[in-house]
């Protein structure tokens, strides 16, 4: 995998980890994750449960995809396990990167929506990746 750049990624100067939202407490998952990811998002708020990919519900859920095929099974699977007020960031190699990839945004977002997830932020990760939020619409939540 690609190594993230700087825990500052996509240069507005928020860090990474508040601009993932992760937060005191969360359980988080995060799966084929750049080999210096943890790294770069610097320190964690306090709490926080790195949850193996197989085990109990999720805040926050991390996926880094480099084809529709991973996107489209791992969607699925992670919109299951998430609590109600629980997101997931699906993040994909930006055409600028050359990594080769079939994902694009509109891809990720037309997908999540037949998973009943819908987009509510998009962030550059790093120089490479790209990362898109989803969550479960309110209205949904509980059901």
């Amino acid at each position: 995998m690609v190594n993230l750049s700087s825990g500052n990624a996509g240069y507005s100067g928020t860090p990474l980890v508040k601009k993932l939202g992760y937060q005191a407490g969360q359980r988080v998952c995060v799966v084929h994750a750049p080999d210096a990811y943890w790294e770069t998002l610097g320190e964690l708020p306090e709490g926080i449960v790195r949850a193996a990919e197989g085990e109990g519900e999720l805040d926050l859920v991390h996926l880094f995809v480099r084809s529709r095929q991973e996107c489209e099974n791992w969607i699925p699977i992670y919109r299951e396990r998430i609590r109600p007020s629980g997101m997931i960031w699906v993040s994909w190699p930006k055409k600028a990167s050359k990594v080769p990839t079939d994902v694009t945004e509109d891809a990720i977002r037309s997908f999540a929506l037949e998973q009943r997830l819908v987009d509510v932020k998009v962030c550059a990760v790093d120089t490479v990746w790209s990362g898109l939020k989803l969550v479960i619409p309110v209205a949904l939540r509980g059901k």
